[in-house]
């Protein structure tokens, strides 16, 4: 999505691929930039996607459900485990653990413990039971929820801030996180955000923009990444959508998605859930 000036006067562009053709689509935006451009795009970016990516969206969901409810129970639980034992591996070692996927499963699947660092090998312990909390969760996502989640995942390696808001300045990369006591005020946002347009806003694009938001406010001294691609399943899980796992080999491009902003990361996501589940279509 970009913005071009043709005549004096300024548009907003944005081109996607339609059943092999490239469709272009132009808003018009005036001779100056809009102070609201942001909210513009978002809404740009909307209509858009709704011509054709939230149609696809709308029936991988409806073949993935239709497949789920023919499995029976214990190839569910199959299934369940498996992708607890992916999302973990790929979840941690996208934030630097030395677990390996084999030894992930050896882990999980068989309670065999490999000769690497023991908080490694507990946060991936923790990290597949509350990823099975998570999806189990019948509350409303909540400020009590999360301190939960965040709590049961660094309980036994990270005490000193397990299930709490940071309370001093992080920065991750180049970008500076916001200062830390502005972080309860921007987290009850959040959670209000969720409140307001989890019936409104489109599962997907709802759990792009939980988790973008969420990373940009970083509230945790450790975790936020984990916790957020958690919290992203828990709105695809309950909207009854396949899970996404963001794949620790593709990590550049998913750092450079939230670098990118907001619209550039609902873009990132959508389309790399597009790809992975491409076979419900």
């Amino acid at each position: 999505m970009e913005i071009i000036q043709r005549d004096g006067f300024y548009y907003l562009t944005n081109s996607f691929r339609k059943q092999g053709t490239v469709i272009n689509r132009k808003k018009y935006l005036g001779k100056e930039i809009p102070r609201n451009l942001e909210e513009i795009k978002q809404q740009f970016l909307e209509q858009c996607f709704q011509e054709d990516i939230f149609q696809k969206l709308n029936k991988i969901k409806k073949n993935y459900t239709k497949e789920w409810k023919s499995l029976p129970e214990s190839i569910k639980k199959k299934r369940l485990i498996q992708f607890s034992i992916d999302l973990t591996y790929n979840s941690n070692a996208i934030e630097g653990s030395t677990i390996t996927k084999e030894e992930t499963e050896d882990i999980i699947e068989r309670n065999l413990s490999p000769h690497k660092a023991l908080s490694d090998v507990q946060e991936t312990v923790n990290h597949s039971k509350v990823f099975f909390k998570v999806i189990q969760e019948k509350r409303a996502f909540s400020e009590k929820v999360l301190l939960e989640w965040h709590k049961e995942l660094f309980g036994q390696t990270k005490q000193d801030i397990a299930g709490i808001y940071r309370e001093y300045l992080v920065r991750v990369g180049n970008y500076r996180a916001p200062d830390w006591q502005d972080v309860p005020k921007l987290m009850k946002d959040h959670f209000w955000y969720y409140k307001e347009n989890e019936k409104i806003v489109h599962p997907l694009e709802l759990a792009a923009i939980m988790h973008y938001e969420f990373e940009k406010i970083h509230p945790f001294g450790d975790g936020n990444g984990r916790i957020g691609r958690l919290l992203m399943n828990y709105i695809l899980y309950n909207s009854h959508f396949p899970l996404a796992i963001i794949e620790v080999k593709k990590r550049r491009q998913y750092y450079r998605a939230l670098e990118k902003g907001r619209i550039a990361f609902i873009t990132y996501f959508l389309r790399t859930y597009l790809k992975r589940y491409e076979d419900y279509l």
